[in-house]
């Protein structure tokens, strides 16, 4: 994994990523957008347009959000999606599912602003 969409995205889900990323490896949650492992190509671009600074490179990724390295890997195993390496966003890869991680956090009153 390269890039890491981290806790900021939370309730958030601005989609300027998604809209910019040239291979489509980064899928909508319910609460988030997660990015695909496999799939990421390393190009920063969706790093460059993130408005609530929620992407980082997963060594620069701040200690606090470490488990997010994880959190975007699993969503895409059978313990949530199951989706594996879909190859690309298209609808069918689009789920009101998040990581367990992420449904059990608290909502943010100030995400909707």
């Amino acid at each position: 994994m390269t890039y890491v969409i981290n806790e900021a995205c939370i309730d958030i889900k601005d989609g300027a990523c998604v809209d910019v990323c040239p291979v489509d490896c980064i899928y909508e949650g319910g609460r988030m957008f997660y990015i695909q492992p496999d799939e990421c190509i390393n190009c920063a671009i969706c790093e460059s347009v993130c408005p609530v600074d929620a992407i980082w490179h997963k060594e620069d990724l701040p200690e606090v959000s470490n488990e997010f390295t994880r959190i975007n890997a699993e969503f895409f195993g059978e313990s949530v999606t199951g989706w594996g390496e879909p190859g690309g966003l298209t609808p069918e890869y689009r789920t009101e599912l998040d990581h367990p991680e992420v449904s059990c956090r608290p909502a943010d009153p100030a995400a909707g602003d």
